[in-house]
This record gives C-alpha cells, structure tokens and sequence, in this order.
C-alpha cells in the first residue's frame, strides 16, 4: 500500500480510521491507528455525554472531553490525528473551534454539508480540513463554495457509500441502487477533484463497507488515494467502546445489519435488536430534551433521543441503544489487536495484488 498526502501530512498506510460515536472511536483507538501509519480519528458525538465535568453543561462539557481526549491521545502517539465533527451537531461551531484551537491535524465534517468550514481557520491555523460528501455534485459544490468565499479548497475528500455504517447520505431508495454505489461514485469525484489539480492536490477517500485487503486495492485502481474504514476497528482491544459491545460485531451475521431512521432525519445502518424493535413500537418516547445535540432533532416528534441510545450501547448496553455498522461488519469473528487487523489487511492487499498480475 503506497502512503499518500493530505496537505503536508503524509499517510504512510493509506487508512483513515473512521469516527464511531458516542464512545467508540476516541484516543484509545485512534492512537493505535496513528502508530500504525494511518489516520486515528476521534469522534466529537456525545463527548458531553462523556464528561460531566458541569452539572447541566452539555456545551461546556464537550469542549472539555474533546480537549482532555486530544490531550490522551498526544500522550500514546506522534502519528496523524484527526477529529470527526458532524454538521448536524448543535455544538458544531464549537467542536471546530476546539479542534482549531487544540491544533488537531484534521478535522472530517459530514452529516451535513460544512459550507463554512474554512471561517473558522485563523491566520497560523496548521489544521487541514477535509468534507464527507455522498455525491460528485455535493463535492463540486463545496469546492466552488469554498473557493469562492474563502480562497480554500479541501484538503482532502472523503466519499462515504451506501454500505457505511451510521448516518447515510442517501435517499432510502438509492441504498440499493448501483448508480449510488461507491464503486460509481469514486471516479465521479476523483474526476471532480482533479478539475482543481492546478490550484491543489485533493486525494479522495473511500468510505463505506471497506472490509478486505481486496477492497482497498480495489478502491485505489478507481483513483482512491486511501480509504476509510470503520466497522472494522470496533472490535480491537484499543476501540474504546465496552466489550459487550464489541462482541455484537463479533457474533452478528450479514441479515443483522439493517436500516433504520434516525431522529436525525437521515437513514442509517445498524445491527438489529430488542431497542430497534421496541423503537418500532412505539415504546422510547423521549420525555424531554436536556442536551439539544441535534440541530434537526425534535425531541416532541422524535422516537427516541439518539445520543443516549448510542451512549448506552457503547456503555454494552444494548437493551437501551444500538450500535452502528457498516454493511460487511459481519465478517468479523473475533476481537484482536489494531496491529493484527492492519497486518491481515496489509497480507490481504498483497494477495491480492499479486492475483491481479497472475492473472
């Protein structure tokens, strides 16, 4: 696997690790990634949930776990660090600014498209900004955006397909189509990115049901610069989330994995379970609101309050919440160590590649 660029930073195993709130992905995990070479990536969902440091203070609260989390992570690795911040948070103006301020060496937005992001860099900012997007026509619009407004382009794109984990960027009819896979979408948006060549670099990132040596190679042919991946980071001694949920991973099958709809507005993709079924009758009714995480959450219309459910499940309790997956975390079988699973996929890769020239 060729290391690559995002901005002056060089990835030498081009994985991102993807960011998995509330409390899967934070400097545990994305410590272990960093040391290998990749990107360790920590989640801001829910870091009020995290820290209670002020009684009632969800704002305060985040700031505060989103620095003591870059703190702990700047003690366990020199390697490149980056903090996933979605859009659709009400505290996302804050997070960025933290993140800017903490000197975090990325910051990926998604849920929502992050139009302003460039605002918030200051004039010594060493901080590289990189957009997930679900369509060429959402990256070639941020582009412009930011071109025009700002004089910046992205550092970096990252492209998650229907086959993520979490929050999907898609109509829940274009799940399933081909003409929205990811396989259809990287060259759509690497063509996007190389209309900026002159001006910038901008690698573009696989994102979503990325599970194999095999696929990573096969991302990279389509013009990918690295990929991201996720799901299957969950179960390693490092992920930070309770063990009890790691073995959900561990034991699911491919039929586990189903779509939902999130509070949030948007589609998503999750292991099945008592809390989804008691979602679908009707039996979570939030009776208030006391974080306002969401800014298109409303608690009077909502099923349940999504922050809690994904705490809870992260917490192993799943009779409460349920955890996010992407479409082929099925295929782990067993808990091993973030080395491990890079070696394997390291070994995948190689196999693969060397199929590819056999013939």
């Amino acid at each position: 696997m060729k290391s690559f660029c995002i901005g002056n930073k060089e990835i030498r195993l081009p994985i991102i690790q993807g960011g998995m709130g509330v409390g899967v992905s934070l400097s545990g995990l994305a410590a272990a990634v960093a040391n290998e070479g990749g990107v360790g990536v920590i989640s801001c969902a829910g870091l009020g949930l995290l820290y209670k440091q002020s009684p009632s203070d969800y704002i305060k609260n985040s700031i505060y776990g989103l620095q003591e989390e870059l703190r702990k992570v700047r003690e366990k690795t020199k390697g490149v660090i980056g903090v996933n911040i979605m859009v659709a948070l009400s505290n996302f103006t804050d997070m960025v600014r933290t993140a800017i301020n903490e000197k975090v060496d990325v910051i990926f937005a998604g849920a929502g498209l992050p139009f302003d992001l460039p605002s918030f860099l200051t004039a010594d900012s060493k901080t590289l900004l990189a957009p997930i997007v679900s369509s060429a026509r959402a990256a070639k619009i941020i582009c412009e955006k930011w071109l025009a407004n700002y004089n910046y382009l992205p550092d970096a794109i990252v492209v998650e397909g229907p086959k993520a984990g979490g929050h999907l960027g898609f109509k829940r009819e274009h799940i399933e189509d081909e003409n929205h896979s990811l396989e259809h979408l990287i060259p759509e948006i690497v063509s996007v990115a190389s209309q900026y060549s002159n001006q910038k670099n901008i690698p573009v990132i696989a994102a979503g049901g990325i599970a194999t040596g095999e696929d990573i190679l096969r991302f990279l042919q389509l013009g990918a610069a690295g990929v991201q991946m996720g799901s299957i980071f969950v179960p390693t001694d490092e992920c930070d989330a309770s063990d009890t949920f790691k073995k959900v991973y561990v034991d699911a099958s491919q039929e586990d994995a189903v779509i939902i709809q999130s509070p949030v507005g948007m589609p998503g993709r999750a292991f099945d379970g008592e809390f989804i079924h008691r979602v679908s009758e009707g039996k979570t009714k939030p009776k208030a609101c006391p974080y306002h995480c969401i800014k298109t959450c409303d608690y009077t219309k909502s099923p349940y309050c999504i922050m809690v459910a994904l705490y809870n499940a992260a917490k192993g309790h799943l009779d409460k919440g349920y955890a996010f997956a992407g479409a082929n975390a099925y295929l782990s079988d067993k808990i091993s160590s973030v080395k491990e699973v890079v070696s394997k996929l390291k070994l995948e890769f190689l196999n693969a590649k060397l199929k590819m020239v056999n013939g």
